[in-house]
């Protein structure tokens, strides 16, 4: 379970005009007891489905992804009031927010449920960004199982912290072979990764974008579904820690991986190295989907 750090980050710069400076200082405590709370729920919890989604895992809805979210914007009424929101979850917290602001808070409480979560196939997540000007400024991201937390606000490189300890500066290193990629892959995507002498490990949207600040996992590769939305907004929390980090990120046709709002992406690759986006894509399209 992730507990609080001895250590916090009282050098890190506060202006009240831009809070993305002490948005990781002063909201990592709460992902860190949001992030606990889910890792003591684990197993004890039941899939209540939300009936106006069309897909298992985006109707999957638990206890702990309401508690958790609650956790996340009590703290962030307190320090953020006036920011937009977009939650992932219907909480009564929701609604105390602006529609509208110059700056907008992202929140997935518990990105993974179906699969990572109440399935325990790979880890699950708890993410929170921040957006101004339609761009990621910063984030955090937390994956209770594995202990570690993850942080970044622009400009000033990622931190990642283990269990109890405090954030750390942390940059993407090309260690071990596992390489983490989204749940309900096509079976020829992992033949190709695993011929290639690669570890794969089905995982969350937000644990593939940290992937290489993982140790042991030197690389992510994530693509939406069929359904052609892309990946949403939420999915690219960790993409800005990522790339903070010294990450390489792509997403279609070679391009970059977007860190704003807006921009359509269907895919991301992610690694430490960018000769190995070349293999990702590989898998992209042994699977047929491109890249």
């Amino acid at each position: 379970m992730l507990g609080y750090a001895a250590d916090r980050l009282t050098a890190m710069p506060i202006s009240e005009n831009a809070p993305h400076s002490d948005f990781v200082r002063l909201l990592e405590p709460e992902v860190r007891r949001a992030a606990g709370l889910a890792r003591m729920l684990e197993g004890r919890v039941q899939n209540q489905p939300k009936l106006n989604e069309d897909r298992a895992a985006k109707q999957a809805l638990t206890e702990a992804d309401t508690l958790t979210q609650e956790i996340l914007l009590t703290a962030l009424q307190d320090h953020f009031p006036n920011v937009a929101l977009d939650a992932e979850e219907d909480t009564p917290m929701v609604d105390r927010f602006p529609a509208d602001s110059d700056c907008r808070v992202v929140v997935d409480p518990i990105d993974g449920t179906l699969h990572s979560y109440l399935e325990g196939r790979g880890p699950y997540a708890v993410m929170i960004g921040l957006v101004e000007g339609g761009e990621y400024k910063a984030g955090l991201v937390a994956l209770p199982r594995e202990g570690l937390l993850f942080g970044a606000f622009r400009g000033k490189g990622a931190l990642r912290a283990r269990a109890g300890g405090p954030l750390r500066p942390v940059r993407a290193e090309a260690d071990g072979n596992r390489i983490l990629v989204s749940h309900g892959a096509p079976k020829a995507a992992l033949t190709y990764l695993e011929e290639r002498g690669f570890e794969v490990i089905s995982a969350c949207g937000g644990a593939v974008a940290v992937a290489p600040l993982i140790v042991g996992v030197r690389a992510g590769l994530r693509w939406s579904s069929s359904d052609g939305i892309g990946i949403s907004i939420r999915g690219r929390i960790g993409a800005q820690i990522a790339a903070e980090g010294g990450a390489f990120l792509r997403s279609e046709h070679d391009s970059e991986f977007p860190l704003d709002t807006k921009t359509r992406a269907t895919s991301l690759r992610v690694a430490a190295r960018e000769d190995e986006l070349e293999v990702l894509a590989g898998a992209l399209r042994a699977a047929g989907v491109g890249g």
